[in-house]
């Protein structure tokens, strides 16, 4: 039932209860942004992510950091480099030599009686060789006996076995004089020196033992993410990624990836088939052959952070809300078909709608 303004007139009450304009037009206000809230959550798109976090790494481990190591144990005479020189392949880096000077020059001289001794041997088994002819022709016309011939042979051998004792003492030589002349231990390829970690000059090193850490420069890069188990089987080889990088500004919307500023795209190499010990499983990521490159060095450098967002299906921004407050796994769609062995990406996991 309506009143008319004459008639509220009468009832004074009822005519000072009426709700206020300004009330009106926040309930009008509020009614319109409820359909239209109801209306974006159902039309609106949302990209769902798995998001994870890692480091860029090297993907040849020869491209990774390395140790340098000492040949032969000694002492470091000298040191070629210092912290964070760029070195070339074959650079010296340090030269170690033996505790005793003269050690080099004892291997020698321990060769040349050797060979000193094959010598004397081989002419006396000649000689040898010659009595046990003699011997044989002696033997055949009776005019000696048989253990004269025998021996003769057995002073042959005793020779052989002499000359072969004395080439396996050469080759023994010539093994510990290589060992040696790899005192000059060399850079293995192109790179930078991170730290030297001896102290001195007269620094006591075994074989083996750790000389310098060596970077090289060049490296194809990739990030190593560590994603939820719960996400991985959706992940696939292919799948985009979104990175940001640590110290890059960046400003991230996951669920429009097309509004966010400062994110570099990437690409789903290889997915670890078992958990790293922190219970994650390491996603390698590729750069996007199709987008632009990453940042090189020095705004990247080998084991920057990283933080990325692996893009799934694309589902409403209601559904997501949904799932996420009932803590739901990812929408998954079977794909069209199966990625190919080069991981180029078959089917586009952004554009499939949840059924």
């Amino acid at each position: 039932m309506s009143f008319t303004a004459e008639q509220l007139s009468h009832f004074r009450t009822l005519d000072s209860i009426r709700a206020p304009r300004i009330t009106r037009a926040f309930a009008l206000m509020l009614f319109l942004g409820i359909i239209g809230a109801s209306l974006f959550m159902v039309f609106a798109p949302w990209v769902q992510t798995a998001q994870g976090t890692g480091t860029v790494i090297a993907l040849d481990p020869r491209d990774r950091v390395q140790n340098i190591t000492a040949l032969v144990s000694g002492t470091v005479e000298r040191w070629y480099v210092t912290d964070g020189d760029v070195v070339k392949k074959g650079d010296p880096i340090a030269m170690v030599i033996d505790n005793d000077p003269r050690y080099l020059d004892r291997l020698r001289e321990q060769r040349a009686q050797a060979q000193a001794e094959i010598a004397a041997a081989r002419s006396a088994m000649a000689v040898s060789q010659l009595d046990v002819n003699r011997m044989s022709s002696l033997y055949r016309e009776g005019l000696a006996a048989r253990r004269d011939l025998e021996l003769a042979q057995i002073k042959v051998a005793d020779y052989q076995g002499k000359i072969a004792k004395a080439l396996a003492d050469i080759n023994s030589i010539d093994t510990a004089i290589g060992r040696q002349s790899t005192q000059l231990v060399r850079a293995p390829r192109a790179g930078r020196i991170l730290r030297v970690e001896a102290n001195n000059s007269a620094t006591m090193v075994n074989q083996g033992d750790l000389l310098a850490t060596f970077a090289p420069e060049e490296s194809r890069r990739v990030v190593e993410l560590y994603v939820d188990g719960r996400d991985v089987p959706l992940i696939r080889a292919g799948r985009r990624v979104r990175l940001e990088f640590e110290g890059w500004p960046a400003i991230q919307f996951s669920g429009w990836p097309s509004v966010a500023q400062g994110m570099f795209d990437g690409r789903v190499f290889a997915i670890d088939v078992s958990a790293s010990p922190n219970g994650l499983f390491r996603v390698l990521v590729e750069p996007a052959p199709d987008r632009p490159g990453w940042p090189k060095e020095p705004f990247v450098r080998l084991g920057a952070k990283v933080r990325g967002w692996v893009q799934m299906d694309t589902v409403s921004v209601g559904f997501e809300l949904w799932r996420q407050l009932n803590d739901f796994p990812l929408q998954w769609t079977r794909p069209e078909r199966e990625p190919s062995k080069t991981g180029e990406p078959q089917a586009d996991g952004n554009a499939s709608a949840p059924k």
